[in-house]
C-alpha cells in the first residue's frame, strides 16, 4: 500500500477557514493548521508507511514528509471524569460521518476529500452562511471545555452568534458545575487563544451569558471591555490591560497558571505605566527607580514590553528611543577611580546613585526658551 491509497480527508479549522475566506472573497492564504482523518486504516498500516505515532490517548500520527497530523477515524464514549475519561474506538469500520459526529461545532465538522469534494453531514456550511455557532450533537456536553471553546470561537469569529439551542446546553453545563472538573492548563489555552483573537470582548460576553465565568474567571463578571487599541495585539499586552484591578489580574494569572511574564507585565503596568503616560512630567528619582526595578540597565526586554502598552505612536515611539538611550547612558556611568577606591559598601552605592540621579536630572531638564 502507498500513502496515495489511503482514504484521507482534510478536516476541522482548515476547511472552515477556507470556506470563510472564499465567502469573503479573501485573497490571503489560509494559515490554519491542517489536520487529516484517515478512514478504514489501522495503526499498523500507517506505521508500515513510515508515519510516526504521537501521543498515547488517540491514534494520531505524523506524516513522514509534511509532519502534519493524521488521525484514524474514531468515535469516543464518555466513561469517566475529565478530558481523559473517554473510551476511544478507532477500528477500521468507523466511518467519516461517525468521526465528524464527535466534533464540537458544525462549522468544525466539515471534511474535504483530496479531490476538493466537501462532506458536510451536519450542515456546517449553512451555519457558516448564517454565522451561527451550533453544537453537532448531544455528546457536546461530555467535554465541559467546549463552553470555553464556544466563547473562544465567538472571539475568533466576531460576526458569529451562539445558536439558541447551543446556548441552552452551555447554561446547563455551567449550572451543573461541569466546569469544575477542568484543568487550569486547558482553560488557559482557550483563554490565551481568545486574547489573541480579533474580538476578545466576545469571549467574556458569551461566558457571562451562560454562567461560565463563575468558577474560573469570576473577576471578569460585569467587566466592560471594548476593542483593544491596534497597538495591543499580543495576549500578554491584552491581559495586562484588562479593565480590572491589579489584584484581580494577578488572581487570574495564578488560578490559570499563566506564564510568569503575564503577571509581571500586569505588575509593571500598575507600578509605572501612569508615570510613562505623564512623560516628560517626571523626575530623576522616578526614572532611576523604573530603570532599576525593570532591570533595564542589564536587559531592555521588560522595559520594551511595558512601553508597548502605550496606546499611541506619539507616546510610545519617542519614549522607546529616549528611555532606552537613558538606560544605556546610566549603565555606563562610573565613579572616578580615586573616589571608587575610597568608598565601600553602602557608601559606594550611595555615591553611584547620586551620580546617576545627577545625570538623569540634567538629561531630563527642559530646554530653556
Amino acid at each position: 500500500m502507498n500513502i496515495e491509497d489511503l482514504d484521507i480527508y482534510l478536516v476541522g479549522g482548515a476547511v472552515r477557514d477556507s470556506l470563510l475566506a472564499a465567502q469573503a472573497s479573501s485573497h490571503e492564504p489560509v494559515k490554519s493548521d491542517r489536520d487529516w482523518v484517515v478512514v478504514g486504516a489501522t495503526p499498523q498500516a500507517l506505521l508500515e508507511l513510515d508515519f510516526r505515532p504521537v501521543g498515547k490517548d488517540f491514534p494520531v500520527f505524523l506524516h513522514p514528509h509534511s509532519k502534519e497530523e493524521y488521525a484514524l477515524a474514531r468515535t469516543e464514549r464518555k466513561q469517566g471524569i475529565g478530558h481523559r475519561g473517554f473510551t476511544v474506538d478507532a477500528n477500521p469500520k468507523v466511518t467519516l460521518t461517525e468521526d465528524l459526529s464527535r466534533r464540537d461545532l458544525t462549522i468544525n465538522a466539515i471534511a474535504q476529500a483530496v479531490d476538493g469534494r466537501l462532506i458536510d453531514p451536519y450542515n456546517g456550511q449553512g451555519d457558516i452562511e448564517n454565522r451561527l455557532l451550533r453544537h453537532v450533537s448531544a455528546a457536546f456536553v461530555e467535554d465541559p471545555l467546549r463552553v470555553f471553546r464556544v466563547a473562544r470561537f465567538a472571539a475568533q469569529l466576531p460576526g458569529f452568534q451562539v445558536a439558541p439551542e447551543t446556548q441552552t446546553l452551555l447554561r446547563k453545563m455551567c449550572n451543573a458545575g461541569d466546569l469544575d472538573a477542568l484543568s487550569a492548563e486547558r482553560v488557559w489555552q482557550e483563554f490565551f487563544k481568545a486574547l489573541a483573537s480579533p474580538a476578545p470582548e466576545r469571549f467574556f460576553q458569551v461566558l457571562e451569558a451562560c454562567g461560565g465565568l463563575d468558577h474560573w474567571l469570576p473577576e471578569c463578571a460585569g467587566m466592560e471591555l471594548g476593542p483593544f487599541a491596534p497597538t495591543l495585539g499580543e495576549p500578554v499586552q491584552r491581559l495586562a490591560m484588562l479593565p480590572l484591578s491589579q489584584q484581580s489580574i494577578l488572581a487570574i494569572t495564578e488560578r490559570l497558571r499563566a506564564p510568569k511574564k503575564f503577571a509581571q507585565l500586569a505588575l509593571d503596568r500598575f507600578a509605572y505605566l501612569a508615570m510613562l503616560e505623564r512623560w516628560p512630567e517626571v523626575n530623576a528619582p522616578q526614572v532611576l527607580e523604573l530603570l532599576i526595578q525593570l532591570k533595564a540597565l542589564h536587559a531592555p526586554e521588560r522595559l520594551q514590553l511595558l512601553l508597548s502598552l502605550l496606546q499611541t505612536n506619539a507616546q510610545r515611539l519617542p519614549l522607546e528611543s529616549e528611555l532606552l538611550r537613558l538606560a544605556e547612558e546610566v549603565k555606563l556611568l562610573a565613579l572616578p577611580e580615586q573616589q571608587a577606591k575610597a568608598l565601600q559598601g553602602a557608601a559606594y552605592g550611595q555615591a553611584l546613585e547620586e551620580l546617576r540621579l545627577a545625570h538623569l536630572a540634567q538629561r531630563l531638564q527642559k530646554p530653556q526658551s
